[in-house]
């Protein structure tokens, strides 16, 4: 009996000693949590945008779609950036992106007022009215990075895959037609309902757009060359949130 009361003893102490061990843990990671999730956002001025590079700028975004992933944004008094960039703006960054509705980037790379710039067609591509909003976003407010940014199950690439023909939209889609001829294979079903085809669209939509910046625009590739801003593509997952920059 009195052995037993002695096991009984050995184990209830391993257990407190467990439990203990595992709460401290547990406290220590939401403690991290909290603390992360407690930093403020800082909103950008004509001071920190001077001092960003073009790498700084990238990683910004990063940071920023690993908060989002991790459910830590950092936390942001709107109505105080509201006030600080009423006399003007210093975005660090221009997306041109799809205006599909679960690809919102200040969400997605956790940002708030006046962090980003953002140019939105369905397709994501460039025509000279984009390209016009490019140069002043950068040569003309300072940003330092565009990324043109694709996602995963696009509507828009969908349709010029499968030759829509519906008023204006035609037009649209007609400016992602280089991508899709330029995308070989797939020959049993180049239709939308081939997956791994429209995705294979989609990327190169985004790598001939990010060329056709540079092409278009002997603004935005003499600051390229020179250092002064980045130009990337990326993609957007839907399904996870993720974004994979190219």
């Amino acid at each position: 009996m009195q052995e037993f009361s002695n096991d009984r003893r050995l184990f209830f102490k391993q257990s407190v000693r467990a439990l203990i061990t595992t709460a401290a843990g547990s406290s220590l990671a939401f403690a991290a949590m909290r603390a992360h999730a407690g930093q403020s956002a800082v909103t950008q001025t004509r001071k920190t945008q001077a001092a960003m590079t073009p790498q700084q700028a990238l990683q910004m975004l990063k940071d920023g779609n690993r908060r989002f992933l991790e459910g830590n944004p950092l936390q942001r008094d709107l109505m105080q950036q509201i006030k600080a960039t009423a006399a003007g703006q210093f975005p660090f960054a221009v997306l041109v992106s799809c205006i599909d509705s679960r690809e919102s980037s200040h969400l997605i790379f956790d940002q708030g007022i006046g962090d980003i710039f953002n140019a939105r067609v369905a397709g994501n591509f460039v025509n000279d009215d984009i390209l016009g909003s490019l140069e002043f976003a950068c040569a003309a407010t300072g940003a330092k990075l565009i990324v043109v940014m694709g996602h995963t199950e696009c509507g828009a690439v969908k349709g010029a895959c499968d030759d829509v023909v519906l008023g204006n939209l035609t037009q649209t889609l007609a400016n992602i037609k280089p991508a899709v001829a330029a995308v070989s294979g797939y020959e049993a079903d180049r239709s939308s309902k081939n997956a791994k085809f429209v995705q294979a669209v989609a990327d190169k939509n985004v790598a001939l757009t990010v060329a056709r910046i540079r092409e278009r625009s002997p603004i935005l590739r003499d600051m390229a060359e020179k250092g002064q801003i980045g130009l990337t593509g990326a993609m957007y997952n839907v399904h996870d949130g993720r974004v994979t920059f190219m």
